[in-house]
């Protein structure tokens, strides 16, 4: 793994005994002695803490907030210009076939606007905001910092203990903080559907920080592996598998994400990559459409499971895109993209494993409740 890139929190991995793999082109741990099952309970349980630094961090700067915001929307569906101070919102850049080329989280820290794009596409993502808002906006990519995630329902205790000023962050919000006497910019946001934080922090300070994260009692470190079992159960995207250049918002089930401000009739409507299409999808039956799966034995149905409309159709109505055992909710579960006549909630269909044809159940997402801090 010589030629992967390496994170601030390298040497702490291996210190604590992770297992390191290959993702997106560093080298991350996907578990640690504990094993996956045992990471995936304790922070649905207490907290854990996650190594994100891979993520690419960005800051765009302008001549004012609307100057930034206005050309941030050109790229995204979202309603930026409406987002207030201190506040973080989730969003997507698309292309002009109305796929999406990107999910990513982006907040706005006074004039600024603080984005965090996946690790796999980071390259592509600040070419394309280079291109697009040069030069009324300066695409600073934030090389000196790392990102460290603390998720699960005793978190919040944690950081307030550290600084008691995140006892009156809600979910989406975000502040500077002093975190064991370390400056930081955290959000009160995750992607386990627990309460948590993601943690900006200086890199050289990364180690420190996260070691007195983990002195306290109640937080474990969590790798990769626990990380994709409960962002599963949470009925969140993996981008590459649940989304990607070719499925459009609508049909993942993303539209909640675009506000009415960018849709037709509203005050902003359009004016992204592939609006027209994006736009008309709304209130339509999607050919296909992102669904909850239940197998319905104890096998797991993992991304590329074909779906039948019954136990001996021929074609098939779709297929698995993320699937795997949900500890938390004791069996397997999945997600994946159904032909819309065969979307509804209970509909019964059969994946094609290892030859044979299993039943599965379209369920509703999320598999486990969301327990974020409103």
């Amino acid at each position: 793994m010589s030629d992967l890139e390496r994170t601030p929190l390298h040497d702490l991995h291996v210190a604590l005994g992770a297992k390191m793999v290959p993702f997106a082109g560093y080298e991350m741990p996907v578990q640690y002695p504990a094993g996956v099952m045992q990471e995936h309970l304790h922070c649905r349980a207490q907290a854990g803490l996650f190594d994100v630094s891979h993520m690419g961090q960005v800051i765009l700067r302008g001549t004012s907030w609307e100057a930034v915001a206005r050309g941030f929307e050109t790229l995204v569906p979202q309603d930026v210009s409406g987002l207030k101070d201190a506040r973080q919102r989730y969003g997507f850049f698309t292309n002009a076939d109305g796929g999406i080329e990107d999910d990513l989280m982006f907040a706005r820290r006074g004039d600024d606007l603080f984005v965090v794009v996946n690790a796999a596409c980071k390259a592509a993502d600040v070419a394309r905001m280079k291109a697009a808002l040069a030069p009324d906006v300066s695409v600073d990519v934030l090389e000196d910092r790392a990102l460290i995630a603390l998720q699960g329902p005793e978190a919040g205790a944690v950081v307030e203990a550290m600084d008691p000023r995140a006892a009156g962050m809600r979910f989406m919000d975000i502040r500077d903080l002093e975190l064991g006497g370390i400056a930081v910019w955290a959000s009160r946001s995750g992607y386990t559907g627990e309460d948590g934080f993601e943690i900006s922090v200086p890199a050289a300070q990364a180690s420190e920080l996260a070691r007195k994260l983990l002195d306290h009692e109640s937080v474990a470190p969590i790798g990769l592996g626990a990380r994709d079992s409960l962002r599963l159960e949470a009925g969140l995207c993996l981008y590459g598998n649940d989304i990607d250049a070719g499925t459009s918002p609508v049909e993942a089930d993303l539209g909640w994400a675009i506000q009415k401000a960018r849709r037709t009739s509203g005050d902003r409507a359009g004016g992204f990559p592939g609006a027209e299409t994006i736009l008309s999808a709304f209130g339509e039956t999607p050919d296909r459409r992102r669904v909850g799966l239940r197998p319905q034995g104890r096998a797991p149905m993992r991304e590329g499971v074909e779906l039948f409309a019954s136990e001996t159709a021929a074609e098939p109505v779709g297929r698995v895109t993320s699937g795997g055992f949900g500890p938390t909710v004791g069996g397997p579960v999945a997600m994946g993209y159904v032909a819309g006549d065969h979307a509804s909630t209970g509909t019964v269909l059969w994946g094609e494993l290892r030859g044979k044809r299993l039943a599965v159940e379209v369920a509703p997402l999320p598999f486990v409740p969301a327990r974020f801090k409103r």
